[in-house]
């Protein structure tokens, strides 16, 4: 009997761990999805090279850390404070970065047909990926551990390490302001106005191509605070990582509803746990099949996503 409890409990807490594991690379996912669904909801366009923003943020990691010098050794409270300080230099890089695709490859050919804003963003896409294999080079490139992986609580027979703990701490809040952002500030309101009309808001006093910046702005800011969780918990910077994040990224806005915030948030949760879940339990071999088998279901039943683009009555 106390073998049958063992078992019980081992099983117990592997479904634990994977769960676990998918709460928090689904908060990833979610974190770069929402990029995609923001400029989605005001331009109703696709921006590939939002996951290659992500994949320089990883890049930015990585030469931030060689530079600074830090190491598995390094003092903890140096290492919090760098990382604090190179956080906000990322993303404020990557911010400009997105910003300055919007105004030279996106903004000229706004009222152009959809196909050549569509190729414009891919080839934006393909631009930021070789300057990511001139500057890393084609192979992955190892930072050292600064994030230590011992348990900091438990619940149950599921342990916490700080490591885990880290990409919540980055992701939640930075998902946390950007919703108080768009809900309650001018800037924010803007924003919702541009994406139920932008030729109404235009009328009403709105500046649309500022409002359209920031937008670009924050979808930035948010991948490259992305790029920094993913490279210090994978250890690892490399210019192919745009392509497979920002693929789950848009399938998880898709998935969600693209054009919601929160549908986005949802779908990147969700496949996170549907990945962990099918590589302990099923064959890591079949997560992509399994993933957007789901999608595909999904989208047939309905067709906006689970949440759907928020309208009003008369839009």
């Amino acid at each position: 009997m106390s073998r049958s409890l063992g078992q019980c409990l081992n099983d117990l807490g592997a479904c634990g761990d994977a769960l676990k594991i998918g709460l928090f690379n689904g908060l990833i996912i979610a974190l770069i999805a929402i990029g995609y669904t923001l400029v989605y909801g005001i331009l109703q366009l696709i921006n590939f090279a939002n996951g290659d923003v992500f994949m320089i943020g990883t890049l930015l990691t990585f030469v931030g850390v060689s530079a600074l010098g830090l190491t598995e050794g390094s003092a903890p409270v140096l290492v919090f404070i760098a990382l604090l300080g190179l956080l906000v230099v990322i993303m404020i890089v990557t911010a400009g970065l997105n910003a300055s695709i919007e105004r030279l490859a996106y903004r000229p050919l706004r009222n152009a047909p959809t196909l050549a804003t569509l190729i414009s963003a891919i080839g934006m896409s393909f631009v930021l990926q070789n300057v990511g294999q001139v500057i890393l080079g084609p192979a992955p490139k190892s930072l050292p551990r600064l994030l230590s992986n011992e348990t900091v609580f438990s619940l149950g027979v599921v342990d916490f390490r700080f490591n885990e703990l880290f990409v919540a701490l980055i992701t939640v809040p930075l998902l946390i302001a950007l919703a108080w952002f768009v809900q309650n500030t001018r800037q924010g309101k803007a924003m919702r106005a541009t994406a139920q009309d932008r030729e109404a808001a235009g009328l009403m006093g709105i500046n649309v191509n500022r409002t359209i910046s920031v937008t670009f702005l924050l979808a930035g800011a948010l991948a490259g605070g992305a790029g920094l969780v993913v490279a210090l918990f994978f250890g690892q910077a490399w210019w192919f990582f745009g392509f497979p994040f920002g693929l789950l990224a848009f399938t998880a806005a898709v998935l969600g509803g693209i054009g919601n915030l929160t549908g986005a948030a949802l779908g990147g949760v969700m496949l996170g746990l549907v990945r962990a879940l099918n590589e302990r339990y099923v064959d890591p071999r079949w997560t992509d099949v399994v993933v957007f088998s789901i999608l595909i279901i999904v989208l047939v039943v309905r067709p906006s996503g689970i949440l759907g683009e928020k309208r009003t009555e008369g839009s």
